[in-house]
């Protein structure tokens, strides 16, 4: 038989699913509130330290060797005694070695190292690393020059912190952990508030199990990683005790500490969820321990959820109280729902005995998670983003579109699991103008109980004619004195019943449409997963525009190349022309200069020299002599031409057109 898909203007016989178009409603009111808010106020920076400033700047050219050099960060950062190093042309040490000097004040969050003696002239690079709030490491380098620029040996790391083979480690873990935590919780979850025979599953109950080590092997993972992954990058240095002992002492280590207790608790809940519940058969009995297993379900999860919320972006920045009970409660409504699809996925492919009751409970407790998940996802987004420039114009926040992109087809996906799961019940029981409530669920459990004594019932009837046979006279002597071969084959004829019970339900259209939509959510759930593991190693969008902002306004841009034109005349035989100049990117650093000779009809004018020179009269800095090379008649070049500082700079031009006629302009241009 073919299955057709649920028409989506059917009217399905569960109230719930009676009302797409209010849920369609809420679910885009819900959008909306998302775009309100991120355009929204901002508010202080959240998570990913950034450098914002430095002095000496980036690129600056200093007269005098300057005492120490001084970095500003968005956000408290943690750094070792060797984060910031100082290295001269040579590559060499030019900092004392010591320990960084925290010079905090206020919110300002500034650090320094103090410099040798007497350094000589040269170009000297400042390489840091440090370790932001929210547990992720962050990288950088610049460079300075004394007296004038000059070349360097110094080769930098081409992989950021937390980069090479020891990040991509430590992300694999990260994501492991993410669906381990997921599985775990989702799939325990699902058996007690959905389908509780399915404790004694044997597929449910190693799905489970798997969540459970591959939570507990990513989180050790993590925990032996660490110190590489915020320090050497060296996978070696994994094995470091000493490197263990420091990741111990800080916030993220001892997150990771805690998880690895709390998994240890909750392997007692595993054992009691698939040893003494799945064997309890009354029903008082089994539902005073189904209360206790769901609240100390619950207390596990959230405290393994807090581990992350303890230790991660939830933990810094604006609002932390707010945000680490959210997130805790994010996590936990998507290890319900994304856990509970890979749960009702291996039921509905492995296990033959699971029925529409189940998949319709399912589908509510899906619906209400989506709600949290929104509600959760719309506080972190503002949280995080906070403004549409920031949302399209950063990493993070083209992430985000992504997972939001993700979610939506996932929920209509879930939509049409929901008509098929409609359409499944109304099959299987005749509910047709009635409301299905609670007792309707409790007919479709009855009847579904009834089905499967009648298929056990017939299984038996068979083993049992097959034993009477068995004794029957010209029953070969092998079978009929043999009680172990009766009773082997009366386990045959059981297999094969069940096996019969499987074919009846797979050839269900319904049932099988079902499964398709599930795998179909599972697999976006899947690249859903690996775009929010992404997004917790990503620099947010409101610290990135904040980095931005405020290197902005440390280093104001200019708004363009610098054009001059200045009049000349050396007094001699065709000494009258003008001379054309454009000064690019005119700012602070290294600067190219152009300049072309024109007579004064237009035409270009070669001249025998050419020689410039900068100076900044308010700080008394120059002249800084310029030598241009020429490059074609009339037309003259330099490159690299080092601007120390802003300021309103005097150009003075000297243009010698013979050997006894020359002259100066000048002509004042600001720059930076």
């Amino acid at each position: 038989m073919t299955a057709t898909a649920p028409r989506f203007g059917s009217s399905p016989s569960i109230p719930v699913l009676r009302r797409p178009l209010a849920a369609a409603a809420l679910l885009v009111a819900l959008v909306g509130m998302v775009f309100s808010l991120l355009l929204g106020g901002a508010g202080s920076a959240s998570a990913h330290a950034a450098l914002t400033g430095s002095d000496p700047k980036d690129g600056a050219v200093v007269d005098t060797a300057p005492q120490a050099v001084q970095l500003t960060f968005s956000e408290g950062v943690a750094l070792s005694d060797d984060s910031i190093r100082v290295l001269d042309p040579s590559g060499k040490r030019a900092d004392t070695g010591t320990a960084p000097r925290n010079l905090q004040c206020g919110s300002a969050v500034k650090f320094s190292v103090p410099l040798h003696s007497g350094l000589p002239d040269g170009t000297y690079t400042v390489a840091w690393q440090a370790l932001s709030a929210d547990s992720h490491p962050v990288s950088g380098a610049f460079t300075f020059s004394i007296g004038a620029p000059s070349k360097t040996t110094v080769a930098l790391p081409a992989d950021e912190a937390g980069g090479g083979l020891v990040g991509a480690l430590y992300g694999i873990a990260r994501y492991a952990a993410y669906a381990g935590f997921i599985l775990l919780v989702g799939g325990a979850a699902f058996i007690l508030a959905c389908w509780q025979p399915g404790a004694s599953a044997r597929p449910l109950q190693r799905l489970v199990v798997r969540g459970w080590m591959a939570l507990t092997a990513s989180t050790l993972a993590m925990l032996f990683l660490r110190n590489p992954y915020t320090g050497s990058g060296n996978l070696a240095d994994a094995f470091d005790l000493s490197g263990l002992k420091d990741v111990l002492d800080t916030k993220p280590g001892a997150a990771l500490v805690s998880r690895l207790l709390l998994l240890g608790v909750s392997a007692l809940f595993i054992a009691v969820l698939f040893g003494t519940y799945a064997k309890r058969e009354g029903e008082s009995e089994k539902k005073d321990l189904t209360f206790g297993l769901a609240i100390g379900g619950t207390v596990i999860a959230a405290g393994i959820a807090g581990t992350w919320a303890l230790a991660e972006h939830a933990s810094t920045g604006i609002q932390p109280g707010i945000a680490m009970p959210v997130d805790i409660l994010h996590l936990l409504a998507v290890a319900v729902w994304l856990g509970g699809l890979a749960a009702l996925l291996v039921a509905l492919y492995r296990t033959p005995d699971i029925g529409a009751a189940a998949v319709q409970r399912f589908s509510r407790i899906a619906f209400g998670s989506v709600l949290v998940i929104t509600a959760t996802g719309i506080y972190q987004s503002w949280r995080q983003v906070g403004t549409w420039s920031a949302l399209t114009g950063t990493g993070y926040g083209q992430l985000l579109l992504v997972k939001m992109g993700l979610v939506a087809v996932l929920v209509g996906i879930a939509w049409i699991s929901r008509r098929w799961t409609a359409r499944l019940v109304t099959s299987g029981i005749e509910t047709e103008g009635t409301e299905a409530g609670p007792e309707a669920e409790d007919e479709v459990e009855e009847a579904e109980a009834r089905a499967g004594a009648r298929a056990e019932a017939e299984a038996e009837a068979e083993a049992e004619a097959e034993a009477e046979e068995s004794r029957a006279p010209g029953t070969p002597a092998s079978v009929a004195g043999d009680p172990a071969r009766a009773a082997q084959l009366a386990r045959q004829r059981a297999a094969v019943a069940t096996a019969k019970k499987k074919r009846v339900r797979d050839a269900d259209p319904n049932r099988s449409g079902l499964r398709r939509s599930v795998l179909a959510e599972v697999g976006v759930a899947v690249a859903l997963l690996a775009v929010t593991t992404a997004l917790t190693s990503t620099e947010p969008g409101r610290t990135e525009e904040a980095a931005r902002a405020s290197t902005s306004a440390a280093a104001p841009a200019a708004e363009g190349p610098v054009n001059l034109t200045l009049p000349f005349d050396t007094g001699g035989k065709n000494g009258r022309g003008r001379v054309r100049m454009v000064i690019d990117p005119a700012r602070t650093g290294a600067n190219d200069l152009h300049i072309w000779i024109d007579s004064v009809d237009g035409q270009a004018m070669d001249i025998p020299e050419l020689k410039l020179a900068f100076t900044l009269e308010s700080k008394d800095i120059g002249p800084l002599p310029v030598v241009p090379d020429r490059i074609a008649e009339g037309h003259w070049t330099a490159s690299d031409v080092q601007i120390p500082m802003a300021g309103n700079w005097k150009v003075a031009v000297t243009v010698r057109t013979s050997d006894i006629d020359q002259t100066t302009i000048d002509k004042n241009v600001k720059i930076g």
